[in-house]
């Protein structure tokens, strides 16, 4: 069973992101505060959830949370700032948008920047022990998966309506025959170990 919350007496949004490992597409995180006596027996971490349950969650989290919000950071910016400020600049990002500020963020993983004058805490693997960061796991999720099925409509080459993007042999192979796009991330190894040069596709 997941803990409700880390401050106890403090309004605390939990964060979490989806897509750092990607070779393509923008990295999603969600900051989510819920209700100090929530409880969910089915909420977990996204990555121990089927589709249909992160989905069904989705709308159970929408519903009862406080307050939820969303941070984006695209792919070109992925590669001015690399992926761990990106990441972060995503969860600052979802923070921003939050309609009731938080007191306290709880982080999932081990890195993070200070948020304006908010105190934190990193937890590593948060989002499978605390109830608001495996809410924002599912939330970040989803939406980052809904977002790479819309791009595979635009590009159907990479198989990104099943691997989201990830770096599996298909979207590889997707590369080496296709080129890159304009959601690829070039400063990541595209091709692994091959070197082989890259054209790119500009999508006209």
């Amino acid at each position: 069973m997941l803990l409700p919350y880390y401050n106890k007496d403090l309004i605390e949004a939990g964060c979490d992101e989806a897509g750092r490992g990607c070779l393509a597409g923008s990295v999603y995180a969600a900051a989510v505060i819920l209700p100090k006596d929530y409880h969910s027996e089915k909420l977990n971490d996204s990555k121990q959830l089927t589709a249909r349950q992160r989905y069904a969650l989705r709308e159970e989290i929408e519903r009862d949370a406080i307050s939820w919000a969303l941070g984006i950071v695209t792919a070109k910016e992925i590669d001015e700032l690399n992926i761990l400020r990106a990441s972060i600049t995503a969860m600052h990002r979802a923070i921003d948008a939050l309609s009731v500020r938080p007191e306290a963020l709880i982080i999932d993983g081990n890195r993070f920047l200070k948020y304006k004058d908010l105190p934190h805490t990193t937890i590593v693997k948060g989002d499978g022990k605390y109830l608001s960061i495996a809410a924002a796991s599912i939330l970040a999720k989803t939406y980052r998966d809904d977002y790479m099925a819309g791009l595979h409509e635009e590009y159907p080459y990479y198989g990104w309506n099943h691997n989201a993007g990830y770096p599996t042999k298909e979207h590889r192979r997707g590369i080496a025959e296709h080129g890159v796009t304009p959601y690829h991330r070039l400063s990541f190894n595209l091709l692994g170990s091959s070197q082989l040069e890259l054209p790119f596709d500009d999508g006209d």
